[in-house]
């Protein structure tokens, strides 16, 4: 036998799923000669590239590593002083390698299908009731995507939620102490809408203006001082004034929580507990408000419900996504969570639990005020004011750069303004460090250092009464329970042993694009030199990143067929909003500004027509015709309409409906014909990569779900990436941040609080190309399509297909009409409960059309998980024939009951009209690796209706039925 030195296994044969014999078979299957003449039959040949995508040669993942560490390594990581909301913590280890670094938790989709995500549930209910009772707030959302966008999200809503008294006002009034990341989102979202910002001094603050409709405080603020708001609260109240704060969590442990101040809400970031700074992201925000705005909070809310038995289960609560309800009616575009974060940050709470929180807050704090006590007696000028965790200290400019000097020396980064030097303790600080800075500043001034031993036996807290938190939190026993490295571990497996990820089976939701999320991928996201970095730490200490950075965005310009790319937006819908800001910029530029009018395919997401009114855009529907595509002539007539005024148009391409249509180079061109731009929503991205491009089809800027296409794990809801790329003609007005240089020459204000939005993730997609290469992208593509169209043939006969191309062919996904089972009493909601006792996920239920499924099985399933998921929902349909036949009762049947769980299967009575087996060991490979639901359907309305959206008491659970 010959031996090969050269030879070696291709990640692309590791991330892809279909062998080359699986190909040939599927291929005859669907009655293709070839993959080349599949793809011809479901790309328009008009829109294909006409060359290779130009990407570096694939790395192996051994290669790989080994030169990415190298990468790695131009990060220094120097000890962060900097604050500003962000903060070095300790990971627990159990949370590091339990949750972190765990696909049970990272691959799991968002909890749309509550029976089989009851773990991560009860991890956001943790996640609720710690921000609601330290904020002191009677309800908390699920996440939000950082600080500052929840700082936006709170001033839109106060907006919405004025009072009559106030319906005019339109002025909104900031701590002008604000963190300036904030400060510049506020500007960002405030200026399209029209509403005035005013940033000041608390103290020039007059309640009584009529134009003024509500308040932002930072508490603790930027200078790192804690003052009592509760009076100026209290007048804010008489005059019809909505407030706001902006808080910290650890300092809530001590402090009094602005709730108690009288806050309609409160917002911050949960990164201290528990989640690295990762160079400014992801890290779940966090937004608590009063019951009264219930419904106008954005976001999700995880609620308590009750299952079929009656007994307590979690779902997500009232409108979830309500802008895909709303459209343009919304208030905020959010789509998602940070729940990954977010469920990190509440095990980090249960962990430590109350005391714990405060013995880490106590010492954060007496780190800071022993070194503040230090500095003066160095003779120095510190800040007077209350503080929690930072101190100011007050120096001429030559001197506060020889105290630069001096600290980089040391491996330490401390925050500079014009005549100010902040320093910010947190977890990770010790008493040396407090030494070092101590020295650093006598070094400076001259002095020696001093003996700080008695200063620390005589260290207490001792902030005015008023501010003294004195109301118990996390009184709960979840949070009292679990302290213990063994009690905590078997508390995040029992959770995670309660959902479906992909770590059981393919996850086929349409649009959502649930792929491989490699462990190659995976393992740089916790190295410390891509962790350990503030976001605005200096330049030169991050080179590394700067060098991910710029291949990245190389890469994917090449990728969408454009000039520049911005990897700000940190999710999709800001992607979505980023790109419209950016056309709507462009436009003013040209004096055009009057052009404000974004024509929306009805079959768009929700979040399209929501960004474009937050982009101050009026949203013109366009028509779709009975095959699913945009209707030309509906879009020529309004286009020529709004001549005058026309912006944009949002497409998705392929359409949602899964089909590539014909006609888009056209619809493009007509955009432009009268004045207009073209965005690409990249949500199906997964399908274009390789063989078309958002730059070839005419499009002029699209965003990218690193979080999808580029396989950025869901994380049970988050976290998210939605960079934009550009044409060149828009490249100069990409997104800026007020301490970074980023963007173009006359960049929009910022998109997301960090100026490379959520940096930490960007590793995994950077590792995804750097692997794949130009040609293993490519054939990526080619095998999503391939799955989808094998699926379409398996499911042929027994479900129709809602749309295909011209040639009958899908593209990465497709809808199965479900509407007719209607009459047999059979809803799309029963199969996807059934499909949960075969072992799968449901595919995407009811969007784009009402009654169907959206399936995208993409490239990284095996054609044997496809014949499964196929095996599932042919016998899914034969057991619908039953009903149809009268067989099976229309009310009482293994549909209606689904899902079925182990308690109510080992009941000793059985009185169902169906076999035990049947409920539960449909197909012969169900035995093989049973997943069991937790809890039978849950009633979604009943949830509504008693709205609980934090830990339910224990002695709720004593009195519940046995049966599950």
């Amino acid at each position: 036998m010959k031996i090969n030195l050269t030879n070696a296994v291709k990640f692309e044969s590791r991330h892809n799923g279909p062998t080359e014999a699986e190909i040939a078979e599927m291929l005859e299957k669907i009655g293709a000669s070839s993959l080349e003449e599949l793809i011809n039959q479901t790309v328009p040949e008009s829109i294909q590239l006409e060359r290779p995508l130009d990407l570096p040669k694939a790395k192996l993942e051994s290669d790989f590593l080994r030169d990415f560490k190298k990468l790695a390594s131009k990060n220094k990581v120097f000890k962060s002083f900097i604050g500003l909301g962000y903060y070095d913590t300790f990971v627990p280890g159990v949370i590091l390698r339990n949750v972190l670094e765990n696909p049970g938790w990272y691959t799991a989709y968002t909890p749309y299908q509550a029976e089989i995500a009851q773990g991560r549930l009860e991890a956001l209910i943790n996640f609720q009731t710690v921000v609601s009772e330290l904020t002191g707030m009677e309800l908390a959302n699920a996440s939000l995507l950082d600080e500052g966008t929840a700082a936006a999200e709170a001033m839109t809503m106060l907006h919405a939620v004025k009072p009559r008294e106030k319906k005019t006002a339109n002025k909104f009034f900031v701590d002008e102490k604000i963190f300036p990341q904030t400060k510049a989102l506020l500007e960002t979202r405030a200026e399209p809408i029209g509403i005035e910002l005013v940033f000041r001094s608390i103290d020039q603050l007059d309640v009584t203006d009529p134009e003024l409709y509500g308040i932002l405080f930072q508490y603790p603020d930027a200078t790192g001082s804690v003052r009592d708001y509760s009076a100026i609260v209290a007048a804010a109240k008489e005059n019809k004034v909505l407030t706001a704060f902006a808080s910290d969590l650890l300092a809530l442990t001590l402090l009094t929580p602005p709730g108690e101040m009288g806050a309609d809400v409160v917002v911050g970031s949960a990164q201290r507990f528990g989640v690295p700074m990762g160079y400014g992201g992801p890290h779940a925000g966090f937004f608590a408000t009063k019951d009264e705005f219930k419904r106008q909070i954005p976001g999700r809310i995880i609620g308590v419900s009750i299952d079929k038995a009656g007994n307590k289960a979690y779902r997500m609560a009232l409108q979830t996504r309500e802008q895909h309800i709303k459209r343009e009616k919304a208030t905020s575009n959010i789509c998602t969570a940070q729940v990954l974060l977010a469920v990190m940050s509440s095990f980090y709470a249960v962990y430590h639990g109350p005391k714990g929180l405060k013995d880490i807050a106590l010492r954060t704090h007496g780190l800071a005020k022993i070194t503040a006590q230090a500095l003066k007696q160095v003779g120095l000028q510190v800040g007077e004011q209350n503080f929690f965790d930072t101190i100011e200290v007050k120096m001429n400019e030559v001197s506060i750069e020889r105290v630069r000097g001096l600290a980089l020396g040391e491996k330490m980064n401390f925050r500079y303004e014009a005549d100010s030097v902040f320093i910010s303790f947190d977890e990770t600080k010790t008493l040396e460090d407090v030494k070092t800075i101590v020295n650093v500043f006598a070094t400076e001034e001259g002095k020696h250092t001093l003996n700080l031993d008695e200063m620390v036996s005589n260290l207490s807290l001792e902030l005015p009464e008023a501010l003294v938190r004195k109301s118990e939190y996390l009184t709960h026993p979840v949070f009292n329970s679990y302290h213990s490295e063994h009690e905590m571990l078997r508390y995040i497996k029992r959770l995670e042993a309660k959902d479906l990820s992909l770590v059981h089976s393919m996850i086929s939701l349409g649009s959502c694009t649930m792929k491989l999320n490699a462990t190659a991928e995976m393992i740089p996201v916790t190295w410390p030199e891509f962790g350990q970095i503030h976001p605005f730490a200096p330049m030169d200490q991050t080179l590394g990143y700067q060098e991910l950075f710029t291949n990245l965005r190389t890469w994917l310009t090449e990728i969408t067929g454009f000039a520049d790319t911005s990897l700000q937006p940190n999710s999709g819908a800001q992607g979505e909003y980023a790109g419209l800001m950016v056309i709507r910029a462009y436009h003013i530029s040209r004096g055009e500004g009057h052009r404000n009018v974004a024509l929306i395919p009805t079959s768009a997401h929700g979040t399209n027509p929501a960004s474009a009114v937050m982009a101050g855009m009026k949203v013109v529907l366009v028509k779709c015709d009975e095959k699913g595509n945009i209707d030309l002539a509906d879009l020529k007539e309004k286009a020529a309409a709004h001549a005058n005024d026309l912006s944009a148009l949002m497409v998705t391409y392929p359409s949602t409906h899964g089909v590539f249509e014909e006609a888009i180079q056209e619809i493009c061109a007509t955009i432009h014909e009268f004045g207009g731009q073209v965005y690409m929503d990249g949500a199906n991205m997964n399908a274009q990569v390789g063989l078309t491009s958002p730059g070839r089809i005419g499009a002029d800027v699209c965003h990218l779900n690193l979080h999808k296409t580029f396989c950025i794990p869901h994380g049970g809801g988050g976290p998210g990436m939605g960079p934009i790329c550009v044409a060149s003609h828009l490249a100069p007005f990409l997104p800026g941040n007020p301490l970074v240089k980023t963007g173009g020459t006359q960049a929009v204000s910022s998109i997301s609080a960090a100026p490379y939005g959520s940096a930490s993730i960007l590793p995994i997609s950077y590792a995804y190309i750097a692997m794949m290469g130009g040609d293993g992208l490519t054939n990526a593509t080619k095998m999503a399509i391939l799955n989808a169209n094998y699926i379409k043939e398996r499911l042929d006969g027994h479900y129709p297909i809602l749309y295909t191309g011209t040639k009958g062919r899908a593209a990465h996904e497709m809808i199965i009409d479900c509407r007719s089972f209607k009459e047999f009493g059979v809803e799309v909601e029963d199969i996807a409960k059934r499909l949960m006792d075969y072992g799968f996920h449901a595919p995407t239920v009811s969007f784009p059309v009402a009654g169907t499924m959206m399936i995208e099985p993409t490239e990284s399933e095996t054609k044997a998980e496809l014949d499964k998921f196929c095996d599932a929902l042919v016998s899914i349909r034969e057991e619908i024939r039953e009903i149809e036949r009268g067989e099976a009762d229309k009310e009482n049947n293994v549909l209606k009951n689904a899902p079925h769980t182990a308690t109510m299967v080992l009941a000793g009575d059985w009185n169902l009209p169906y076999s035990r087996e049947k409920a539960v060991f449909p197909l012969s490979y169900v035995k093989e690796n049973k997943f069991w639901p937790t809890v039978r359907r849950i009633d979604s309305a009943y949830g509504d209706r008693n709205l609980v959206c934090s830990c339910i008491p224990v002695e709720e659970y004593a009195s519940e039925s046995a049966l599950a």
